[in-house]
């Protein structure tokens, strides 16, 4: 199992997936620390999936939601469950919308990504950042690499250590506002969050 399968692996997944995501929106606390303040927030969700249900919770506090995943069949099923929002056939790496926005959210997507591509994502998160975005984002605890599960299907995980993630974020203008290692309110996930300077 390597990175390069992990789109395909979305697409022979998706319906599974989109039925049985689990919607209990354990992940609020961190949305509602990303979006706090920003009323009307302008929303880049990177690797979206279904969009339930994080695109969803950003809709229903009124923001405006584009949702991005490489994974076509998830993008089917985004404009299926929010027809109100903006959704967008595009592989994260090497994005370039030419817009800027309020929240970035790579929830549970970025992780999946190899370590030299998630490098190379901080300047694509630092070109669509707005002033005093928030960027919040998953990964590993540690640097490393891991095989999951999605579905039936063995899915890819990779890490780079605490100490890099936070140097690329200041060498791309973001400030660390906390990161939360396997923090248990969110069910063991570790979670950064960060603004652009």
């Amino acid at each position: 199992m390597k990175a390069g399968d992990v789109l395909q692996t979305y697409e022979r997944e998706a319906a599974d997936w989109a039925r049985d995501r689990n919607v209990e929106l354990w992940e609020e606390p961190a949305l509602a620390a990303a979006l706090a303040g920003q009323p009307d927030a302008r929303v880049l969700d990177l690797g979206c999936g279904a969009g339930r249900p994080v695109a969803e919770w950003f809709v229903g506090q009124g923001a405006a939601v584009t949702g991005v995943d490489g994974a076509g069949a998830m993008i089917a099923f985004f404009r299926e469950a929010l027809p109100g929002a903006r959704a967008i056939h595009a592989d994260m790496r090497g994005l370039d919308l030419g817009e800027t926005f309020d929240v970035i959210v790579a929830f549970n997507s970025f992780f999946h990504l190899s370590p030299d591509d998630q490098r190379a994502m901080f300047p694509v998160f630092a070109a669509h950042a707005a002033p005093g975005a928030r960027l919040l984002f998953t990964t590993g605890p540690d640097a490393g690499e891991a095989v999951g599960t999605v579905g039936r299907s063995p899915i890819y995980h990779a890490s780079l250590s605490p100490a890099e993630y936070r140097a690329h974020l200041s060498d791309n203008g973001f400030d660390v506002l906390w990161f939360r290692p396997e923090d248990a309110e969110l069910r063991g996930h570790s979670v950064w969050l960060a603004r652009a300077h």
